[in-house]
């Protein structure tokens, strides 16, 4: 199936206007990160305190919310529903001292007996600063390994400058996706770095599938312009992508739109990392190859 045929579109020839988009996110996202003091990160990373409450009936999250904010400033609370009928609340809060846990715990068993209704606490959990200081490291040599990886399986698949390319691609999207977290003041959870592994296998396939095809286009069109051969490989690419990504994107924004609080951040980055994913492929990882060819003298 194809749902975009032989088209001739310039993508090359608006790399500058694409370019500049790309710097002036990736700008705004590097100045929310150092006015604020680096990403903004959650429970997970920080460490702190988190409370698994389950009802009988719809959890009363607003009232809970409005009750523990003013006593808790850094307080979150999120409800979840199985298809089971189950009604969840997750309570999640700083804690600065492990004396304060016993006086947290209080605090929020208070408020949710002001609330009333039936509900049973099912678990309540401590997370130290040590362990949010090791998951961080973690998140980053999980992130940094999986580049790392990928430009060493593109240098020996294609050639070195093609592993340079999608991995500058990959970075574009990380920095652009945790920028517009900072923007939008989101947390970064577990669940988020989860996503950003993700989008960073997603972005590298969908770049060596256009790689590939430059790659078979060259050997088929050697007295061609690179320009005109690279494209050519991303229009006969086109449908494919959109196809792929498309179909992607609406499942993420489906999560987005109805996934609740939980998933929020989760589908957030997914929904973001995929169109700017998709994006790179063709604005940032092609574009680099060519003024690298053409910087060294291999092509025209």
């Amino acid at each position: 199936m194809e749902l975009l045929k032989d088209t001739h579109f310039d993508f090359l020839g608006r790399q500058r206007l694409f370019i500049g988009a790309s710097l002036l996110l990736t700008v705004a996202g590097i100045a929310s990160l150092i006015i604020k003091g680096g990403p903004r990160f959650g429970i997970d990373f920080l460490g702190g305190a988190v409370m698994d409450v389950q009802w009988t009936g719809t959890a009363p999250v607003a009232d809970i919310r409005a009750e523990l904010t003013s006593q808790l400033p850094d307080v979150s609370v999120v409800g979840a529903h199985d298809i089971s009928g189950s009604n969840e609340m997750f309570i999640s809060t700083r804690v600065e001292k492990q004396s304060d846990l016993d006086s947290v715990r209080q605090t929020i068993e208070d408020a949710l007996a002001r609330t009333g209704g039936a509900y049973s606490v099912r678990s309540f959990e401590a997370i130290g600063p040590q362990i949010g200081s090791d998951l961080r490291k973690q998140a980053v040599l999980a992130t940094a390994s999986a580049s790392a990886g990928m430009l060493a399986y593109l240098a020996w698949r294609f050639r070195w400058i093609y592993g340079v390319a999608a991995v500058v691609a990959v970075i574009h999207d990380t920095l652009i996706t945790v920028g517009l977290f900072s923007l939008a003041n989101k947390e970064i959870s577990l669940t988020v770095v989860a996503a950003l592994l993700t989008l960073i296998g997603y972005s590298m396939n969908d770049t060596i599938v256009v790689f590939d095809r430059i790659r078979e286009n060259r050997r088929r069109m050697v007295h061609e312009p690179l320009r005109k051969v690279v494209n050519l490989s991303i229009n006969q690419t086109l449908s494919r992508t959109a196809l792929s990504s498309g179909l992607t994107l609406l499942t993420a924004l489906s999560l987005l739109c109805f996934g609740g609080l939980v998933l929020h951040g989760f589908s957030f980055a997914l929904v973001t990392g995929i169109i700017v994913g998709t994006y790179s492929s063709i604005f940032v990882a092609s574009p680099i190859l060519v003024a690298w060819e053409r910087w060294a003298g291999g092509a025209r």
